[in-house]
């Protein structure tokens, strides 16, 4: 690709929250003729199979106060000024036309450089409360793209506009599948709980899933992800109550498997909120109570509130609780029909059109202020 293409530099953290959308909009902004950086750590390089293979990954320096003993957060500043000194001259190398950051803290240096030489800048938040990252800088770049909304609190000098969440393609290729009502038939459980916290439905669901009617469990597969280190005790659970479920630490197909089930029961992460929405799916979501200032309950507060999930905090969640909520939706098609209904409302399929439609106004926008 031609050196002259417009330039856009992604900034993003080591977590899949933070790098599907910056995936999804890579692909876009390829396809529209421009070069594209992503500026990441080593976590978040593991994230970057599924970028195009055009897309230039530079690992920064940079790190994070949560982690670490004493002298290692005490080594954070420096370890972010030397990954803002090495973006600042790759900047003047390179000149970005935009940078987007998408939380996180190796985005810093980029957004620190891109701050300091004053070029075109705005950031993309996922959940819907804004993280530290990005709380920081909100109010000193062009726009807040926001994938939750509301998204609150937003800082003094803020410009949000509500684009939603960029999903993966295979997921925007199963927008508003239709969805086969629960009946008298083989039906599909969906379990995803993230890489985080997933003990608790390791444990929970499937004594959960025991406890349902026999009439009903007769007709019930499981799809469950769990962490390695639980894998075998929760497949030894479902066998033990002879509940045929398919149990591993990472599904690549789970899209089609979204796609297939009358019912996922997850936590609430701003990439699976989406993800669900957009397929239109029945939920029953548990945020993760650790999250920073609970975002994940703000994630799912929309969908619950619109009636296409049932949200329940851990401290109340117990196998009996579980277990009447997933007879609530498996024992009622109509009922589940219209949570699917109610999820695909508030989806947003064109998410990624939409933060495209930024980054190119911003561009635009700069151009014409050089004129």
């Amino acid at each position: 690709m031609s050196r002259r293409a417009p330039l856009l530099v992604m900034a993003a953290g080591g977590t899949g929250g933070h790098m599907f959308p910056a995936q999804a909009l890579a692909e876009a902004m390829i396809r529209r003729g421009w070069r594209v950086k992503l500026s990441t750590d080593a976590r978040g390089a593991r994230y970057t199979g599924g970028f195009p293979h055009v897309v230039e990954v530079d690992r920064v320096s940079s790190a994070t106060f949560a982690r670490g003993g004493v002298l290692a957060r005490l080594a954070v500043p420096f370890r972010i000024f030397g990954g803002v000194i090495g973006a600042t001259f790759g900047f003047l190398r390179d000149r970005p036309d935009v940078v987007i950051g998408f939380g996180g803290y190796p985005s810093i240096p980029a957004l620190v450089a891109a701050t300091l030489l004053r070029l075109p800048r705005m950031i993309h938040e996922q959940n819907g409360v804004l993280g530290r990252v990005n709380r920081r800088f909100a109010g000193r770049v062009g726009y807040v793209a926001c994938g939750t909304w509301p998204t609150a609190p937003m800082p003094a000098g803020a410009h949000p506009v509500h684009t939603g969440n960029p999903v993966r393609g295979a997921i925007a290729d199963r927008a508003g599948a239709g969805y086969i009502a629960p009946g008298d038939y083989p039906m599909q459980v969906l379990v995803i709980g993230g890489s985080q916290g997933a003990r608790i439905l390791s444990e929970t669901v499937p004594a959960a899933i025991a406890r349902l009617p026999e009439a009903l469990r007769g007709h019930v597969t499981v799809s469950q992800q769990a962490r390695d280190e639980d894998a075998e005790a929760v497949a030894a659970a479902y066998n033990h109550h002879g509940i045929r479920a398919e149990v591993q630490g990472f599904f690549n197909d789970v899209p089609r498997r979204l796609a297939d089930a009358q019912l996922v029961i997850s936590r609430a992460g701003a990439s699976s909120v989406a993800d669900i929405s957009v397929v239109g799916r029945p939920s029953i979501l548990i945020p993760l109570p650790s999250a920073m200032d609970d975002h994940q309950t703000a994630n799912a507060r929309g969908l619950a509130e619109a009636g296409g999930a049932i949200l329940i905090p851990e401290s109340r969640l117990d196998a009996d609780m579980l277990s009447e909520h997933i007879a609530l939706v498996l024992n009622d098609p109509h009922g589940a029909e219209q949570m699917a209904a109610a999820a695909l409302s508030q989806g947003k399929p064109d998410a990624t059109e939409a933060l495209v439609a930024l980054v190119e106004d911003l561009a635009a926008k700069t151009r014409k202020d050089k004129t």
